[in-house]
């Protein structure tokens, strides 16, 4: 199937916003699945609802006529070529996006998929990427004097290789203008997640988003990392079972003292054995965590500033401002107005106030 994949489901009364996603031989395949799996459902949503939108006409584009095989060894079978969907005489595209992996690095060394990105890039109202497909839009010339993110492992490496580009290592995902890039594997989910609620509505996104059952307002200037995922796990078992229960009381006494008798150590020893299992001393470790709860309460529930910082564990709004001010770069106002639900709901089990 040629160019005409798209005329095809025009002539047939597809009359969907045609997104074209690019694999290639060595991508991870989540970042083709996960957003592939966004847009039919958001279609299969507004057929529920007898929508007169009928929303998007997904498929899979490769740069050869052959399948293409994934990181993980299982093929997949493009609707059509890369070549064809960019050629002059092809259809316009809505959304084109390009998904990352091993396989998009190689292809941004490419001169012939990335020519043929850049023509596609020309005929689209949108680009996107996934992943490291940054580094193809890049090569391409798409990400030039824009903001993007990637992966956070290839976030230094991006901004070497491509210094005309501001690369923001970590949102979930970046907007600048029509240019869309996401962070690594799952953030594509959260990008086209954004997109769904940007052209069909919330209400449209969230069935989606409970369908697929994942978070519909993992917003894209939320954190790559948890303070869990950002620090490492403890060798030691006592200091491993300390770090769990900082995450589940971060409202307790959690100064260093305290955590010390905790861990059966002097307060020398522990701060030491901390820095040394962990990679962060104790303070800034808790420091993250009651952040991270913070930025979970505002984002989920209808709690007053001061509420937040006493459920957080940082006593006083003042206290949560500063630390809002080094970790994230928003004021808490700011960031509730940006990510907070708009149906706020009871705060999680396990928070307490």
């Amino acid at each position: 199937m040629g160019s005409s994949a798209i005329r095809e489901r025009r002539r047939s009364g597809d009359r969907g916003r045609p997104v074209v996603i690019v694999a290639f031989d060595g991508c991870q395949l989540l970042d083709v699945i996960g957003p592939l799996e966004v847009f039919a459902g958001a279609r299969a949503a507004q057929a529920s609802r007898r929508a007169a939108d009928p929303g998007y006409a997904p498929i899979v584009v490769g740069p050869g006529r052959g399948p293409v095989t994934g990181e993980s060894g299982l093929a997949i079978v493009p609707a059509a070529r890369l070549a064809s969907i960019a050629a002059a005489k092809a259809p316009p595209i809505d959304t084109l996006i390009v998904a990352g992996g091993a396989g998009a690095r190689r292809a941004a060394e490419d001169p012939a998929i990335v020519r043929a990105v850049a023509r596609a890039a020309g005929k689209a109202r949108r680009v996107a990427s996934v992943c490291t497909g940054t580094f193809v839009l890049a090569a391409a010339g798409l990400a030039d004097r824009k903001t993007v993110t990637t992966h956070w492992a290839y976030c230094d490496r991006l901004a070497a290789q491509y210094p005309a580009i501001t690369v923001q290592r970590d949102p979930i995902f970046v907007r600048d203008g029509a240019l869309w890039t996401s962070a690594g594997v799952t953030a594509g989910i959260d990008l086209a997640l954004a997109m769904v609620e940007e052209d069909l509505g919330r209400e449209v996104a969230l069935l989606v988003a409970r369908w697929l059952v994942v978070f519909v307002r993992r917003a894209g200037g939320q954190s790559q990392f948890s303070a869990q995922l950002a620090a490492a796990t403890a060798a030691r078992p006592s200091v491993r079972d300390l770090q769990a229960w900082i995450v589940e009381h971060p409202a307790e006494d959690l100064a260093v003292p305290a955590l010390a008798r905790r861990a059966a150590m002097s307060v020398r020893n522990f701060s030491r054995v901390f820095a040394a299992e962990i990679g962060v001393g104790p303070a800034s470790y808790v420091e993250r965590v009651r952040v991270e709860t913070a930025r979970r309460l505002l984002e989920t529930t209808g709690r007053s500033i001061d509420e937040v910082a006493r459920g957080a564990g940082f006593g006083t709004a003042e206290s949560l401002r500063r630390a809002f001010a080094r970790q994230v770069g928003l004021a808490p106002r700011e960031y509730r107005a940006r990510f907070g639900s708009r149906d706020p709901q009871p705060p999680a089990t396990g928070v307490r106030t």
